[in-house]
C-alpha cells in the first residue's frame, strides 16, 4: 500500500494567496482608520523619528508623477493590476518559500495600493520617519510589502545561486 506524500501548506497556492490577502486587508483597514481619525496633512510626532501622517500619494513612489495632470491614476491601476494578476498566476505552482514569500508579499501591497488607488483615487500613507531634518517620504504598509517582497526576491535569487554554486558538478 503506497501513501502519497504529505504536501506541506506552504507549497499550495491558497497559503500564499491568502497571506497576500491578509497584507492587503491589513494595509486596507489602517488606511480606514487614518482617514476616519486624521484630517488629511495630519502630522503626529510619536518618537524622535517616527510621526504618524495622513498624506495623499496621487503618484507612485517618491511622489513619482504626483504632479502629471490626474492620467497617472489609470497608468498605475492598470500596472498593479497586471503585475497582481501575473503574481497570483506565479504562485499557482510550486515555489521555493523565500521566492513564494517574496511574491505574495509584492501581491499583497499591490492589491491594497490598486484598491486605495482605484476607489479613492490616491494612495494614503501614514507612516514617515526621519532623522532631524531629512524625511523619508511618508508610505503604508502595502509599500513594505512591496520592498519587503522585492528584498525576499533578491535574497531568496543570492542564496540558491550560492547553494548552486556550493554543489559539486558530476
Amino acid at each position: 500500500m503506497s501513501s502519497s506524500p504529505k504536501r506541506s501548506p506552504f507549497v499550495v497556492p491558497w497559503f500564499w494567496w491568502m497571506l497576500s490577502l491578509t497584507i492587503a486587508s491589513a494595509d486596507l483597514a489602517l488606511k480606514s482608520a487614518i482617514t476616519g481619525s486624521l484630517p488629511v496633512g495630519t502630522v503626529i510626532p510619536l518618537t524622535p523619528f517616527f510621526n504618524l501622517v495622513h498624506f495623499w500619494n496621487t503618484g507612485a513612489a517618491f511622489s513619482f508623477l504626483a504632479d502629471a495632470g490626474g492620467w497617472q491614476r489609470y497608468f498605475f491601476i492598470v500596472i498593479a493590476l497586471v503585475v497582481s494578476i501575473v503574481l497570483a498566476l506565479i504562485l499557482r505552482k510550486p515555489r521555493a518559500s523565500g521566492e513564494a514569500l517574496g511574491y505574495s508579499l509584492i501581491l499583497g501591497g499591490a492589491v491594497g495600493n490598486l484598491i486605495d488607488r482605484a476607489f479613492r483615487g490616491h494612495v494614503i500613507d501614514y507612516l514617515d520617519f526621519y532623522w532631524q531634518s531629512w524625511h523619508w517620504p511618508a508610505f503604508n504598509l502595502a509599500d513594505i510589502g512591496i520592498v519587503g517582497g522585492a528584498a525576499m526576491l533578491i535574497l531568496s535569487s543570492l542564496l540558491s545561486q550560492n547553494a548552486e554554486a556550493g554543489r559539486v558538478k558530476e
